[in-house]
């Protein structure tokens, strides 16, 4: 019996000819429009307004004539390059993020990981005390160690007679202090809800195995929380550039402090000059350094990761 090529089975997959199509694309769009539009105006509109602003100069007709706002290009963003005090702050602040974030994401870790711990007792209250910072805003924090650091205010006086926290020497460690003061709890939470996420079987195939606690929490429980802790690092690389309440409230205590400590602190004191299109100039310029910190870290985190 011979078979035809009408009773041979057919070897190649039926194609797909029609794709699902999307219904009720209009009340998509009634629900996405909301967000799109606030987005547009206080996030994509004042970036490119300070883009704008960045590259217009002023300019006078004469010594004491009114003074014009005209287009000058690249000009202020010469003016930025050539000015070292930005890039001393830039660096400054680098400083403080290479020792300060470590430290902080560390603290956040550890405390995650005793909250999880079944040996540890009151976790609710734990929890609490470890967030509790966070509740309270980063100028009254600063202003609060203020007065603890400050010689002739504090109720620590035998300690800040002897070590001067306020000095140039201390301060940018004491600013770190209150951030790491206030941020730890926040960067906790993220990494306790990670942690929860993780299922319980695997903690049980850890035990039947003989692991012990620690055993469990370096090798099962910092591997599959890293995602998070990568998420915190970011935020805190960019929140380290945009440094700003802290170092303006200890300008109250301490000369040590300058107008120039830190970028934000810069553009803040450029802008009440006022300077505008320079103020907008250092903005822009540390927004890119922002983006490509943040990009650089997590392109070499995951690169690290899928090795």
């Amino acid at each position: 019996m011979t078979t035809t090529a009408l009773d041979a089975p057919s070897t190649t997959a039926p194609r797909r000819t029609n794709r699902t199509k999307v219904g009720h694309k209009s009340a998509i769009a009634v629900f996405v429009a909301p967000f799109g539009l606030l987005f547009a105006l206080f996030y994509l509109l004042p970036i490119g307004y300070a883009v704008w602003q960045s590259t217009r100069v002023v300019e006078r007709d004469g010594t004491f004539g009114p003074p014009t706002e005209v287009f000058g290009g690249l000009a202020q963003y010469q003016n930025v390059i050539a000015d070292e005090a930005f890039w001393e702050s830039v660096g400054r602040v680098l400083l403080f993020g290479v020792v300060q974030v470590p430290i902080m994401l560390g603290l956040a870790l550890v405390f995650a990981l005793l909250l999880d711990s079944p040996l540890v007792r009151g976790r609710r209250f734990f929890r609490l005390a470890f967030f509790a910072p966070y509740a309270v805003p980063g100028v009254i924090a600063a202003i609060m160690w203020g007065f603890l650091y400050s010689p002739n205010l504090s109720p620590f006086r035998p300690l800040t007679a002897e070590i001067n926290f306020l000095s140039a020497d201390l301060v940018l460690w004491a600013i770190a202090n209150v951030v790491t003061w206030v941020y730890v709890g926040y960067n906790m939470l993220i990494i306790y809800s990670s942690l929860l996420a993780i299922p319980t079987e695997v903690y049980e195939a850890a035990r039947l195995d003989g692991a012990s606690q620690f055993r469990i929490a370096w090798s099962i429980k910092i591997p599959l929380v890293m995602p998070a802790i990568i998420l915190t690092a970011i935020f805190s690389i960019i929140g380290t550039l945009q440094l700003l309440a802290e170092p303006q409230v200890f300008r109250t205590f301490t000369s040590s402090v300058t107008s120039d400590y830190t970028p934000n602190l810069l553009v803040y004191t450029t802008a009440s000059v006022p300077n505008p299109s320079l103020a907008a100039a250092f903005s822009v310029v540390l927004a890119l350094a922002t983006f490509i910190l943040s990009f650089t870290f997590l392109k070499v985190t995951q690169r690290k990761a899928f090795q």
